[in-house]
């Protein structure tokens, strides 16, 4: 797999309408792994809400390949705080929970992530969580299992990821469940069996858009 970055700006001319600029911080799940830049959620998400009159634009997205909460902290969350956002989302774990990364560490740094974020954005409620999928049901998931159960330990993790979210009152996505219809429609998977296709991650980001509007009206 390789890393794509990009800076891909998609703003609308709405008048009178507050400038969103939007960081996208992740992992292959949130870069579009499986297909091209322009069908990731992040950009599909910026057209939709502009298109629905919000000025927004995709002012970057560091997200990369294999990178954990770790990889937030120390090679993303510089480019977040320089690229001064005021709405941010984060979509990050499953690869703590592939190299074997335990929960307390990851509740840790999950914690760490959250409140760097929150300290820098202008208002601390234009932020939006999002669960991790569960690769599992994938062709190919279980090539990285190492023996355990894969929505058992996806799930825990977003167990974490809910309660921090809710003790600070922050909106989230859950892409667990439905993540699961990978495992029934190959139509979802992109040709390496593990990431979305284009569809899958079209059919992702038509849950994570009424949450943002929500957060952004």
């Amino acid at each position: 797999m390789h890393y794509h970055p990009y800076r891909f700006i998609f703003s609308s001319s709405a008048y009178g309408k507050e400038q969103i600029y939007l960081c996208c911080l992740g992992d292959s799940y949130t870069i579009g792994t499986g297909t091209t830049a322009e069908n990731s959620w992040p950009v599909l998400l910026s057209k939709h809400l502009s298109e629905n009159g919000v000025s927004i634009v995709l002012a970057v997205n560091p997200s990369h390949n294999g990178w954990t909460t770790k990889d937030v902290i120390e090679r993303e969350l510089p480019v977040f705080e320089s690229s001064n956002p005021n709405f941010a989302t984060l979509l990050i774990g499953v690869n703590d929970w592939v190299q074997g990364m335990d929960e307390k560490t990851f509740r840790k740094n999950l914690v760490y992530i959250i409140e760097k974020v929150q300290a820098k954005l202008p208002d601390k409620s234009k932020f939006v969580l999002i669960t991790i999928p569960d690769f599992g049901v994938t062709p190919t998931g279980a090539m990285y299992s190492n023996g355990r159960d894969i929505s058992k330990g996806i799930a825990d993790f977003n167990s974490i990821i809910l309660e921090e979210a809710k003790k600070r009152e922050i909106k989230t996505v859950d892409l667990y469940a439905q993540s699961k219809e990978m495992g029934k429609d190959k139509s979802l998977v992109a040709d390496d069996g593990l990431h979305p296709s284009a569809k899958g991650y079209a059919v992702w980001e038509k849950l994570i858009y009424p949450v943002v509007y929500s957060v952004l009206k």
